[in-house]
């Protein structure tokens, strides 16, 4: 067994890595609560007949799409029984009105300008069994392609299946025994009674039931039997990890693995070089190949070039070598960077047609790893590929990315969260290797803001974790992708950095902040925070502020009133 599993669990960020035979072949973000998987008490807001859809409120920042397909019962790849052709056809306007209350769960999580998509048709994962309630259909997963280990694990779930209730047997179910299945089982018809008690008693729009956290979600669906590390480098969610596989397989507790060395995790298993190249449009192959992946909002290309590689034997030799690394270094690629929808490939042209199924033998064997649904085409004359992978909510570049401002959206740069969170990772390795009582760190405003938290709990808790006193600045001037941080010693820092008292009378513009809620708002007065109680109202002008509280990042104030200006004067 050559996997492991590592975990990075942040503050404000939690990372999990997988590396099979010493590389690293997936790599998941979660910085928000999760909304895939989750299940909603809905309210229908708008039906449009036009689009046979609806559009359903659940409580988040934009309503969900609800297509009529996801309402009806329909065909699975599992169970395509699932579907009665007299089902067919039948109008949205038929299925839901509007004001009408619906349990929805969502399967693809809210992408850019778009919300999240959303299903009637309830499912719930657990270890070996997925639980679907109102379906009396029993499926296995494709990949279980033993023909008898699929008969026998059906005759078991066909055996245990409660009336009323849909089961698919999860890849993870190889080898197991009915006990297994059965208390599989047991926990996930508990969850349902659960939920459908939190149902009853909520009102629409409401969450009724959240889809485990990003570690959990990974002992669930990740670390089996082929695992043989799960590394976490945060004690209290190591905790929580053997709880939970004490749980669902008491026996492999033992490769659960505390992480506790000075040097961050990922640092330490070089994981965060590869996250810097996967955040790259350039992917160099072992040959000198490389390929070129661009990703736009309607498809993601990828480009296959020789490079540097010229072979030893003849060109075709030369191309089809290319292109089997390159195959094999997509369907990576893919997994890592969690990329889905249209993708489409420009191999080498090969004029062989052997050489072309070859390639395209390759990708298919390489995809068979990858958890997720992938669906290739053949090759054309032209070299081309289509293909599509399931998409379920934002790649790894939309996670920790944003549009560059400084070129008007041409090319990316680190959003304002992604740069404090690096920031934050030096913090804690500075704090590991020094012995310095303080630190001052100058970022640009924006992320400033996000260092600092709402109302400086972000930057309280860091300092919890370091056990050491922050001091965050900002600097207009300042790249958004850049900052500094100085040690030093803590009556200095102080000295300097701390020239505000309780009481004082200071002149600052109002701002917002990611974190401003009204009546609060926020300013910054010579690079320092100040959380203003009543300031919402005096956004973008000028005012007076009694400060109240006086912390290290951050000070309380209350505005007084606006500041005076000669025409005040004059109109007085």
């Amino acid at each position: 067994m050559s996997k492991e599993l590592i975990v990075n669990a942040g503050t404000r960020e939690t990372r999990v890595a997988l590396i099979d035979a010493g590389k690293l072949v997936e790599l998941h973000v979660e910085r928000e609560e999760q909304v895939a998987g989750s299940i909603y008490k809905s309210k229908v807001a708008n039906v449009l007949p036009g689009m046979d859809a609806a559009f359903v409120d659940i409580g988040l920042e934009r309503n969900a799409f609800l297509y009529a397909g996801d309402i009806l019962p329909e065909a699975d790849e599992e169970l395509p029984q699932a579907k009665s052709e007299s089902q067919r056809g039948v109008n949205i306007k038929d299925l839901c009105k509007v004001g009408q209350e619906l349990v929805v769960q969502v399967v693809k999580a809210p992408r850019g300008t778009k919300g999240a998509r959303v299903s009637t048709r309830i499912s719930l994962p657990g270890r070996y069994l997925v639980l679907m309630p109102d379906s009396d259909n029993i499926g296995v997963s494709r990949k279980v392609e033993d023909r008898t280990e699929r008969d026998r694990l059906k005759k078991i779930a066909d055996k245990i299946k409660p009336i009323g209730y849909g089961i698919i047997v999860r890849t993870e179910a190889e080898g197991k025994g009915e006990r297994d299945l059965s208390k599989d089982l047991d926990f996930l018809i508990k969850m349902w009674d659960q939920i459908q008690v939190r149902i009853k008693s909520s009102g629409a729009p409401a969450i009724v039931h959240q889809d485990l956290s990003l570690v959990y979600r990974t002992i669930r669906d990740v670390f089996g039997s082929d695992v043989h590390k799960l590394i976490i480098d945060s004690k209290d969610e190591y905790q929580k990890a053997l709880e939970l596989v004490g749980l669902l397989s008491p026996r492999q507790k033992s490769r659960v693995v505390l992480y506790d060395e000075p040097e961050p995790i990922f640092e330490r298993f070089s994981i965060e070089m590869e996250i810097d190249r996967l955040l790259k449009r350039k992917v160099w192959l072992k040959s000198g190949g490389h390929l070129t992946i661009d990703q736009t909002e309607a498809l993601t290309t990828i480009d296959v070039n020789t490079g540097k590689f010229i072979g030893s034997t003849s060109l075709s030799d030369t191309i089809l070598r290319t292109n089997q690394e390159a195959a094999n270094e997509i369907a990576r690629q893919l997994r890592l960077r969690d990329i889905g929808g249209i993708i489409i490939m420009d191999f080498i042209d090969m004029s062989s047609a052997r050489d072309r199924n070859t390639v395209v033998n390759t990708l298919e064997k390489a995809l068979r790893k990858d958890r997720t649904r992938t669906k290739i085409s053949n090759i054309s004359p032209l070299g081309l590929i289509e293909m599509t992978r399931k998409r379920t909510g934002e790649t790894i570049s939309e996670i920790v990315n944003q549009a560059c401002p400084y070129c008007q959206g041409y090319g990316q740069i680190l959003s304002p969260e992604s740069v404090s969170i690096q920031a934050e990772r030096e913090l804690r390795h500075l704090a590991a290797e020094v012995d310095d009582e303080a630190f001052m760190v100058m970022l640009n405003p924006e992320v400033a803001a996000y260092l600092i938290g709402p109302g400086g709990q972000t930057v309280d808790e860091i300092e919890r974790r370091i056990r050491r006193a922050v001091f965050v600045r900002s600097n207009p001037n300042q790249h958004i992708e850049k900052y500094d941080i100085i040690p030093g010693d803590l009556q200095d820092t102080e000295r300097e950095m701390l020239a505000y008292k309780k009481g004082q009378i200071v002149e600052c513009e109002v701002a917002r902040t990611p974190f401003s809620v009204l009546p609060r708002s926020a300013a910054w007065t010579e690079g320092y925070m100040l959380d203003l109680q009543n300031g919402g109202k005096y956004i973008g002008k000028r005012v007076n502020v009694r400060l109240v509280n006086i912390g290290r990042s951050i000070a309380e104030g209350v505005v007084v009133g606006p500041v005076k200006t000669s025409n005040d004067d004059k109109e007085g």
